[in-house]
């Protein structure tokens, strides 16, 4: 019942698929944090050009770990601004444990997209509402959906 709500709630904030004014108040807070190095391991911030107004954009991630790589998944899909920002300019930063770290970020198109995108949903529960498989389904279903989630690999 709780679950439920809470999904509710997140998909409220990013109707459209953008996120509201509370959405944006939680995510900047969720940078501070991350970049400080308070919240879950695989939490961090990432910081990016923005294409059309070169404005650094700073927002909260977290980082799958699969096969010794480290990858970003676009919880809102393909029209994930941050994923078009990247696309324009594969350069950010990414912030962990008071870390700073220049990265490229290159779009992900190997047959491993499905793996992570189930790795990412165990590691992100926040994004478990906009997928439509659920973690624990087998990599076929996934595989159904690889087009729909742009993955970043961090290089």
């Amino acid at each position: 019942m709780f679950r439920d709500a809470l999904s509710t709630l997140q998909r409220w904030n990013y109707r459209d698929g953008r996120p509201s004014w509370t959405a944006r108040a939680s995510n900047r807070l969720n940078a501070i944090a991350f970049a400080a190095g308070i919240g879950p391991r695989h939490a961090a911030t990432l910081e990016v050009r923005g294409r059309k107004t070169g404005r650094t954009i700073s927002f909260p991630v977290v980082v799958a770990d699969y096969k010794g790589g480290r990858y970003l998944v676009a919880m809102l899909g393909q029209k994930t601004e941050w994923a078009a920002n990247l696309r324009a300019d594969d350069h950010a930063v990414l912030l962990t444990r008071r870390q700073r770290e220049g990265v490229s970020l290159v779009e992900d198109f190997s047959d491993d997209r499905a793996a992570i995108l189930r790795r990412y949903l165990e590691l992100a529960p926040g994004a478990r509402p906009f997928f439509p498989v659920d973690r624990h389904s087998p990599l076929g279903e996934f595989a159904g959906i690889v087009n729909d989630y742009p993955v970043f690999r961090v290089a």
